[in-house]
């Protein structure tokens, strides 16, 4: 029998843990047998002397395993898994998801809700009428053989250990240990059971790394927990100094979505989903390099394929494809509010982190985990990085509901927004690729 004390004392003398007594502090603080007081120590201690890779393997799979893992085991051919790290106006995995899935990849696929400045899979979703992400396993099992692609929010009893020991580190200032998050979020996606992880790992103004070195080492530890359970694993670094596309929010950027299934794919979003796309199909041994998923991916935008599969996919899990054939009429709020241009030039920079504040002030995104999505909230960015506008042009839109929180947002927003004289260097959205 291990006594926490000592395990303590081990981690702070920076002494290695086995599987065994990692194995015992997480079950035991999720069994509510180890207090607070000396989860907090142990994390402050790991915080200051770093957990190697195996003691990072070996939390991640102690979290897994602390409640329900999905068995994937009736799903027919090659099953993937892709996962963003939090961004700003990031509809990637209504994009890629489809595509993957006409091109023969299996989709399996638990999001979260935003909170704070980031948005939410699951809300975008939720902002289609009739739309359910609450699915029975068996509904979940179904809707991925027979279309090749689902998407449900998260178990109530997935990693019941990581929500426990994430609401410590937060109240305890260690929130940003590489370790600790890349278990954190490993033992999610392990607890699905995918064959193939991708990562979308954001670095910027609008990403929790702020810095590529930081996001970088982020990327390596999740790909090498991947690695040593078996997975199939890559992880792509990509840009988060500007908004992802034109629109922020929820229904606005299902708007944004479909139009990019339909052809109309800015650069910025197309540069990011068809690196993990690639990723996806030279790991599923569906296209011998990254220049044949590519074609492979544009054919699969060209011929409407990757739509009608979008469409499908609504249309299963209870959504009305009138709102996908015809976004017009999707929720949008009836207050607008112009941002508009003090001086000509061009668009340099956009804060990201502001821009997701002032979504979320808009009404598309919480502070707290209980506050209410109003759907038809968001920001369109009539300009983005790198265009040229006139003095007093409408750069952007703040959608709301509520004249006080639009004229929040706007406060926000303005201040998220450098012009210049000068056009600005061309964004490279990928930024690396850490492989398994």
């Amino acid at each position: 029998m291990y006594n926490m004390y000592d395990l303590i004392e081990k981690k702070k003398h920076a002494l290695p843990l086995s599987k065994e007594e990692i194995d015992y502090i997480v079950t035991n603080f999720t069994n509510e047998i180890i207090p607070d007081y000396q989860m907090s120590a142990f994390l402050m201690a790991a915080w200051f002397n770093k957990l190697s890779e195996d003691e990072t393997f070996y939390l991640t799979q102690a979290m897994k395993d602390s409640g329900d893992v999905m068995d994937l085991s009736e799903v027919e051919g090659i099953i993937a898994d892709k996962h963003s790290t939090g961004g700003v106006g990031d509809k990637i995995s209504l994009i890629l998801s489809p595509i993957m899935a006409c091109l023969g990849v299996k989709i399996a696929k638990m999001s979260g809700k935003g909170l704070g400045f980031t948005g939410g899979t699951i809300d975008k979703l939720e902002s289609i009428p009739g739309f359910s992400t609450h699915l029975q396993r068996d509904e979940f099992i179904e809707n991925i053989n027979s279309i090749g692609m689902s998407i449900t929010s998260q178990s109530a009893n997935l990693t019941p250990a990581d929500k426990k020991i994430y609401a410590l580190r937060d109240v305890t200032a260690i929130v940003d240990d590489t370790a600790l998050i890349a278990s954190s979020i490993m033992s999610k996606k392990l607890a699905m059971g995918a064959d193939v992880i991708a990562l979308d790992v954001k670095c910027g103004s609008g990403a929790f790394m702020k810095e590529y070195i930081d996001a970088e080492k982020l990327a390596r530890q999740m790909v090498a927990i991947g690695k040593n359970a078996g997975k199939k694993i890559s992880a792509v670094i990509t840009d988060m100094n500007a908004p992802l596309g034109r629109c922020v929010g929820n229904s606005i950027e299902v708007t944004e979505a479909v139009m990019c299934l339909k052809g109309q794919i800015p650069d910025d979003i197309k540069q990011v989903t068809y690196a993990l796309g690639a990723q996806i199909l030279i790991l599923s041994d569906i296209a011998s390099d990254e220049a044949y998923a590519y074609k492979m991916m544009d054919d699969a935008i060209s011929s409407k394929k990757a739509y009608n599969k979008f469409i499908q996919f609504i249309t299963a899990q209870g959504g009305d494809a009138i709102y996908i054939e015809d976004t017009a009429k999707l929720p949008l709020s009836n207050i607008i509010v112009n941002v508009r241009a003090e001086t000509e030039g061009y668009i340099c920079a956009i804060d990201c982190e502001k821009v997701g504040r002032a979504a979320a002030e808009a009404g598309a995104g919480r502070k707290k985990k209980d506050d209410v999505i109003d759907y038809g909230a968001g920001i369109y960015f009539n300009k983005t990085y790198g265009e040229h506008t006139q003095k007093t042009g409408i750069i952007a839109q703040i959608y709301s509901s509520n004249k006080e929180a639009a004229n929040t947002a706007y406060e926000i927003l303005k201040d998220a927004i450098t012009i210049s004289g000068s056009n600005p260097p061309e964004r490279k959205l990928v930024k690396g690729v850490i492989n398994g």
